[in-house]
């Protein structure tokens, strides 16, 4: 049997539709594909199968293989994909929110009649259920072993699986009988790799966006790289489930996602976990509890000291956006039409942005007569040498770059992926 020549698979497998709250009116299937190959994405998630109005449009709009792929006219690939809240008591209140996958259509039919019975699905893209995770995770793998369910953002404060304000300690503590069926967690952007191998979980780390946009500061922030010889459903949850074909993951630095540190947003307050000890946890401007972030409840919840890494960890790469790289050289607005220009000329001679972020050589970028200062970031990006201030209650992390010494960037940085 002759063998297949393997391919790179940068995929998106959270993300929601037009039919979720806070989402854009125009975040449709043409605008998902638009964008995911600008940024350089080869697989999304459908987001949202179980909402009526969606899971017609996905059927009108996208053909099914007989490999659980669903392809655009244009040739791009989706697999079904939505994300659940469940919210429960078990010792106390829990809210934990899960990704779930299905391997075709005629599953992702038998998971909608199921969630049916239990609750509503027009009224949001992410409906709420009053489930426990134990019981949810029993009776899904009932209509189909093949489905895989995904604790979501992990570590988030308030639906994360190990969140520090609804959440659990282990994974046992939430699955308990069927927690053998969880095979993975989602790292979320308040966290990486290096600190959830710290928790000891017998589980894979995947990254993806959870976007509730379709612009591509947002779309493909994190990702998860397969190496597959074949995209298939089937390749795909192999990956997810034994590592084989997980090649590793893009994450955003923690510090930049919403809820790493401590604080108070409308306090204007952040604090690290030292500083909140000190405070007993207090906010020193209203005299209320603080929102404990990632970095504390890692440290609450850690097994092994900073620097543990399993035998299977696999490889991350800590990316911020190119949006927002050129947005802090103008000292201006991601969303800005200059910001927009230079994005778009540059796409226009390097293919995509994640090979921008991980491929283009230094002197490829000066002969196309790209500022200086935008180069240096993006190959200080590249090398983690960018420093965040870090985010925390429900704010983004600000780039804090200082300049960097040019001869400690390690030449061009490249990290030779397929894109």
């Amino acid at each position: 049997m002759e063998k297949r020549e393997k391919m790179d698979v940068f995929a998106d497998l959270h993300i929601h539709s037009k039919y979720s709250r806070a989402t854009s009116k125009n975040l449709n299937l043409e605008n998902l594909e638009k964008y995911a190959r600008i940024k350089g994405l080869n697989l999304l998630g459908t987001g949202d199968f179980q909402h009526p109005l969606w899971r017609k449009e996905i059927g009108e709009k996208l053909r099914e293989d007989d490999k659980g792929i669903l392809w655009s006219k244009t040739g791009f690939p989706f697999i079904w994909q939505t994300e659940i809240s469940l919210m429960f008591s078990k010792e106390k209140r829990r809210a934990v929110h899960l990704i779930v996958l299905a391997p075709n259509g005629k599953t992702a039919d038998e998971i909608i009649k199921y969630l049916g019975s239990k609750g509503r699905l027009d009224y949001d893209g992410r409906p709420i259920f009053g489930i426990s995770a134990e019981k949810f995770v029993e009776e899904v793998k009932k209509i189909d072993d093949r489905i895989e369910i995904i604790p979501a953002h992990c570590m988030t404060p308030w639906f994360g699986i190990f969140g520090s304000d609804s959440g659990f300690d282990s994974l046992s503590d939430c699955f308990g009988s069927q927690v053998e069926k969880i095979y993975a967690v989602e790292s979320g952007m308040s966290a990486d790799p290096s600190m959830l191998w710290r928790l000891k979980e017998n589980v894979n780390i995947v990254s993806f966006s959870d976007s509730h946009s379709f612009w591509p500061w947002r779309l493909g922030r994190e990702a998860t790289i397969f190496e597959l010889d074949e995209l298939s459903y089937d390749k795909i949850i192999h990956a997810i489930r034994t590592g084989e074909g997980l090649k590793g993951t893009i994450e955003t630095p923690p510090e930049y996602g919403k809820y790493h540190f401590d604080g108070h947003r409308l306090c204007n307050f952040s604090s690290s976990p030292e500083e909140t000890k000190k405070l007993h946890g207090i906010c020193p401007k209203c005299g209320k509890p603080l929102t404990i972030g990632v970095e504390y409840r890692v440290e609450e919840i850690a097994k092994e000291k900073e620097g543990y890494k399993p035998a299977n960890g696999k490889m991350f790469l800590k990316l911020i956006p190119l949006h927002e790289l050129i947005a802090f050289v103008l000292g201006t607005s991601i969303t800005s039409k200059k910001v927009d220009s230079i994005y778009q000329e540059m796409i226009s001679k390097f293919k995509n942005e994640f090979n921008i972020l991980l491929n283009v050589k230094n002197d490829e970028m000066i002969k196309a007569g790209f500022d200086e200062k935008l180069i240096e970031m993006i190959l200080a990006n590249r090398e983690g040498k960018i420093r965040v201030k870090p985010g925390y209650d429900g704010e983004y992390g600000v780039i804090e770059y200082t300049e960097i010494d040019k001869t400690k960037l390690a030449g061009n940085g490249q990290t030779k992926l397929n894109i």
